[in-house]
């Protein structure tokens, strides 16, 4: 399959269609796309234009594009439909997808669109999904799935399990319940199929089976689904009662999310904006994180003009300022990312101690390999006096270690407190070990040089 890729001319060929209303060749040229394709192209189109392409194409279709679509184009076309037609769409989709796009409606309308679905199950599990929050695993599930009782003999169980079947999109999992719904395990294919059809399926099903609850967060579910490789995964509520499952695509859109928040947050930007917002909005997203970088820079400043004598005494330190501070940011950028990749994959395991001996080995090795080229260069190439190359050189390792260590201790620190650990890169890390370094260095002078 050729992949899709959306040119200046086959958009501006589909806004000819849709203005010169060719409705015929427009329909018949997005048969040739699959529907994330036609997503992709509704997100470049104005509302207007976007609106007339939805309510072209038939809602089976349709669906499946608005829910790949942008939110915010998404909701502006939304807008522009019907209750009726909105609920049209929204009995195309799984339950997970529908309520996603109910929670982005104007609470007004929402009663208005649900009473408007004509498959009144359909529409009740969708308000029950409207109950949890969206970033917990009973917000991510879908009620979509197959499940049978383990009282059921394998005739049975087939009959029901094709009747299930037709409101599932992929089945990956048959799930057993007992009598009050609680889940009990999985249903291996082969065995149904290689076992007489008198057989109770309390007796050939699997009982281990992985599983989440309704409050565990998304984050967590994602581990866990990583973690053991599954394409997916039921969902229990408080008493045990198997009430959904989570598919793979579900979460992957987590992870990216997640991944999205904490490259954000590693960048120093404070909130989770994207590239399309406002003005205002992006601005208060960046400016905190700059007004703390710039009170560092203050802090770093004030530092050197407290060590004035040593500088009088030996303006050549001045030339390897910005050395310090960039090399202190870098080291300790590079600890604490490796430190939250670990944490938010839950492969950081062991005390924190050894974890520090670790990074202080590390620290001290690439000290000493970067010393080594800094007293060379300053003493031969910038004619620096023998001692002060030395002391640049010890200032350089100090540095490296403390940073290392920062980058990792800060991290754990925030993550046992429940904090993101995300936040400890970027701007807080590098202006912190900007402050350091220059006090670590210039301290160093002053003991070695003794001024």
């Amino acid at each position: 399959m050729t992949p899709f890729k959306l040119t200046d001319e086959l958009l501006e060929d589909i806004r000819q269609l849709i203005a010169d209303e060719k409705n015929g060749e427009l329909q018949s040229m997005m048969q040739e796309f699959h529907y994330a394709d036609i997503a992709e192209i509704a997100d470049e189109l104005n509302v207007e234009e976007a609106t007339y392409l939805i309510k072209l194409l038939n809602s089976e279709k349709t669906s499946d594009i608005l829910a790949e679509m942008h939110e915010d184009i998404r909701e502006a076309v939304l807008n522009n439909l019907t209750a009726k037609e909105i609920a049209s769409e929204l009995e195309e989709l799984d339950t997970d997808d529908a309520a996603d796009i109910i929670n982005e409606l104007p609470k007004e309308i929402v009663q208005e669109v649900i009473s408007e679905i004509e498959d009144r199950e359909h529409a009740k599990h969708i308000v029950d999904l409207l109950r949890y929050d969206e970033d917990t695993a009973g917000g991510l599930m879908a009620k979509e799935l197959v499940k049978v009782n383990e009282n059921w003999n394998v005739l049975t169980c087939v009959k029901e399990m094709r009747a299930q079947a037709e409101n599932v999109t992929r089945v990956h999992s048959i799930y057993v319940v007992d009598d009050e719904g609680r889940l009990k395990g999985r249903l291996s294919l082969k065995d149904l199929l290689t076992t007489s059809t008198k057989t109770h399926i309390k007796d050939i099903y699997i009982s281990k089976v992985d599983y989440v609850n309704v409050n565990e967060k998304g984050e967590e579910v994602a581990k866990i689904m990583s973690k053991y490789d599954l394409e997916a995964i039921p969902v229990v509520d408080e008493i045990g009662r198997l009430v959904g499952r989570i598919t793979i695509d579900d979460i992957v859109d987590v992870i990216r999310e997640e991944a999205d928040k904490d490259y954000q947050m590693a960048a120093g930007i404070s909130r989770e904006v994207e590239a399309d917002d406002s003005i205002l909005e992006l601005t208060r997203a960046r400016l905190p994180w700059l007004l703390i970088g710039m009170f560092g820079g203050i802090g770093a400043a004030s530092i050197i003009d407290s060590f004035q004598p040593i500088m009088i005494g030996f303006p050549i330190l001045l030339i390897f300022v910005p050395l310090i501070q960039a090399t202190a940011g870098n080291v300790g950028v590079q600890s604490s990312a490796i430190m939250v990749q670990g944490l938010a994959n839950d492969t950081v395991k062991g005390e924190i101690l050894k974890r520090l001996l670790k990074e202080f080995s590390i620290g001290l090795i690439n000290g000493g390999a970067i010393a080594s080229i800094v007293l060379l260069i300053s003493h031969f190439i910038f004619g620096t006096p023998y001692m002060v190359s030395i002391t640049i050189a010890i200032a350089v390792i100090l540095v490296i270690i403390i940073a290392a260590l920062i980058g990792t201790f800060i991290p754990v620190f925030l993550d046992k407190r429940g904090i993101d650990p995300a936040i400890a890169t970027g701007p807080f890390i590098t202006t912190s070990n900007d402050i350091f370094g220059i006090l670590i260095y210039f301290l160093t002078a002053k003991l070695i040089l003794g001024i």
